[in-house]
């Protein structure tokens, strides 16, 4: 088994996430959902729904979308429809962008 990376986050990032896992667990207690019905709903297990709610930052990020998703929390402040115009708006300044960068080799002398 690979050697675990650990990582240093901030303290806003740590806050962030404990913030959302308890948003998260607010919305699913006034939905009357249990941690179990909101797990099979969203695809996870119950053990990391609970780790979503106490602010895990190893949690799946995708995850921590959808069940926050299916409660009912708005990630952000634009509707779907903003969001897409966001996304249209960043894929074209990608298109403009080169696919890779290279960096020149350097030229090997080889004259004797």
């Amino acid at each position: 088994m690979p050697k675990s990376i650990t990582r240093t986050y901030s303290q806003y990032s740590r806050d962030a996430a404990v913030l959302l896992g308890a948003l998260i667990r607010e919305a699913r207690n006034a939905s009357k959902l249990t941690a179990q019905e909101l797990a099979d709903r969203a695809g996870i297990s119950r053990g990391l729904l609970q780790r979503i709610e106490k602010g895990n930052l190893k949690c799946e990020i995708g995850a921590v979308f959808e069940v926050a998703t299916i409660v009912g929390i708005k990630l952000f402040e634009a509707d779907e429809r903003d969001l897409n115009q966001q996304l249209r708006h960043t894929n074209e300044k990608l298109a403009l962008m080169p696919k890779s960068v290279r960096r020149p080799s350097k030229k090997v002398k080889d004259d004797f």
